[in-house]
């Protein structure tokens, strides 16, 4: 990981975590549980702080920092390595129209990177962004509130149900955050 992109402790960070290739895989609810799965168990058991969330089709955003004495980069890492073999795994076992052509692209990106062994599910780094004012802070939850309303899947940002756009609209979202004052 680059210098730019480095993770510090005790910072806040927005994060992406993209889909290898830009595939389209969190189209199906049976994936985007395993992420909502994943992330509350980080959450729960991995010191993982969640202040927003967007999951999109190919990729996911994050305002998140690691508790005292956590890692954020460690919590990432075993996320990504989970979310990508239940994934797989799922794909391989559940019915699946795209099976073939998804698990072949998973696997050829495997192919180009020597410490994966059979598929590669999501894109090396996170792009971490540590947010150090309240603009930016502002901004980035902004953007991720919007993406949903932007890709014209809802009118407004708390009728995604994979968002943490209910929680601060009041509501009861899907995982726990801590809200941005």
């Amino acid at each position: 990981m680059g210098l730019k992109n480095r993770i510090v402790p005790g910072g806040l960070y927005f994060l992406t975590m993209t889909v290898v290739d830009w595939v389209d895989i969190f189209t199906r609810p049976v994936y985007k549980h395993i992420i909502v799965d994943a992330l509350k168990f980080c959450q729960e058991k991995k010191g993982l702080e969640l202040y927003a969330w967007v999951l999109m089709s190919n990729h996911l955003h994050l305002i998140a920092a690691a508790a005292e004495g956590k890692s954020l980069s460690d919590i990432l890492r075993d996320f990504k390595g989970f979310t990508s073999r239940k994934i797989v795994a799922t794909i391989q076992e559940e019915p699946e129209s795209r099976k073939q052509w998804l698990l072949h692209r998973f696997e050829f990106s495997a192919k180009l990177n020597p410490k994966v062994r059979h598929y590669k599910l999501w894109q090396d780094g996170n792009e971490a962004k540590e947010l150090i004012s309240n603009n930016f802070i502002e901004q980035k939850l902004n953007y991720i509130h919007q993406n949903p309303v932007r890709a014209e899947w809802v009118d407004e940002p708390e009728h995604y149900r994979y968002s943490s756009a209910r929680n601060y609209a009041g509501e009861t979202g899907l995982l726990k955050v801590e809200l941005i004052n």
